[in-house]
């Protein structure tokens, strides 16, 4: 089946564009996606959203990272925890009740990345707990610049295959 594939090349080009930018925010991401559209199938949706992104230059991906929320109070990373028990087991397995010592610690260590790399902290969050959220942070925080911007990178794409693979879905 080419589910993404037929969504996307069935779309108008502003409509399409409007999709792209829920997956990704940098704008030469979403303008290289549409330079390689119509799509044959749902592999080569995935393959060119890769092979754009690996394209692009720091300040794109500066810019797909600034669209992310910066979270940098607990009251954000309650409401983000809050209705982790309600989400199905294969995607949060092994979740806990969040406790405040973990939240706080979460902002706190956001900020601190933020002001260490100046971007915010990226991870593929799904199936994570925030207990492991802050020790992927705090691994991270010993790394430098570069080092930080490709794991973020990766993080990214990750984040991105994924939004395609759903867009066009019922929420």
């Amino acid at each position: 089946m080419n589910d993404i594939a037929d969504y996307l090349n069935g779309l108008s080009t502003e409509i399409v564009e409007t999709e792209l930018q829920k997956c990704c925010a940098a704008e030469q991401w979403i303008a290289g996606m549409m330079e390689l559209r119509p799509f044959a199938s749902d592999a080569e949706v995935l393959k060119c959203a890769q092979s754009v992104w690996e394209s692009l230059s720091e300040e794109d991906y500066l810019q797909a990272f600034a669209a992310h929320p910066r979270i940098g109070d607990v009251a954000s990373l309650r409401h983000k925890y809050v209705n982790t028990r309600q989400i199905a087991d294969d995607e949060q397995s092994g979740v806990r009740e969040v406790s405040e010592d973990v939240l706080t610690l979460l902002a706190e260590r956001n900020r601190v990345y933020f002001e260490i790399f100046g971007f915010i902290f990226i991870v593929f969050a799904t199936g994570k707990s925030a207990d492991e959220m802050l020790a992927i942070l705090n691994a991270r925080l010993s790394n430098d610049r570069e080092t930080e911007l490709s794991n973020a990178r990766a993080e990214q794409l990750k984040i991105t295959k994924l939004r395609l693979q759903t867009i066009g879905r019922p929420k």
